[in-house]
């Protein structure tokens, strides 16, 4: 087990110090090709922080005014016919849009119900069955400058559903 614990903390260092091996080997001024990347790095985040302030300032709205609650009510009878647990609404939807936020709301649940209860459980399945759909769209889309999603949004929704529906097969599997 030490050698795992030994090996896991010193994987970094050696990879950088392989990379830097390497450029000096191929005589390449390793210092300005990082600056460089780094600098490409900043002008990414720089185009993509209007997308980020945007998802992050309506997920919160949409967490806080209640409406999350709201639309697991109207979805209730739709959620109880597929024997889905209506509490869990609000953690599909939010992580669609941020991963962080849905965190937020698992820890939610973890508190009210617990870790080892069904919906903690289930909630869990779901964090990993599922993806940042729109904040992953946003953030990839407009540093590509794609200006068409063609069949994207569709295939990423269904994609989710399936994650959903596997979710809570395996729950019922489990149990």
């Amino acid at each position: 087990m030490n050698i795992l614990i030994y090996l896991s903390n010193s994987i970094i260092p050696l990879i950088i110090f392989l990379i830097v091996g390497f450029g000096i080997l191929q005589k390449v001024s390793v210092f300005d090709s990082f600056v460089e990347g780094a600098k490409d790095g900043f002008l990414t985040v720089y185009k993509i922080m209007p997308t980020l302030i945007g998802l992050m300032i309506g997920v919160g709205i949409f967490r806080q005014s209640g409406t999350l609650s709201g639309l697991a009510n109207l979805l209730r009878p739709i959620t109880d016919l597929f024997h889905f647990p209506g509490e869990l609404v609000p953690l599909v939807v939010v992580k669609m849009f941020s991963s962080s936020a849905a965190t937020g709301l698992l820890l939610d649940i973890y508190k009210e119900f617990g870790t080892d209860s069904y919906l903690g459980l289930l909630a869990s399945i779901l964090m990993s069955c599922s993806e940042t759909i729109f904040y992953t769209m946003s953030i990839y889309f407009v540093t590509a400058e794609v200006r068409k999603s063609r069949y994207t949004l569709a295939g990423a929704l269904f994609a989710t559903l399936g994650g959903i529906v596997g979710s809570v097969f395996l729950m019922k599997w489990m149990i």
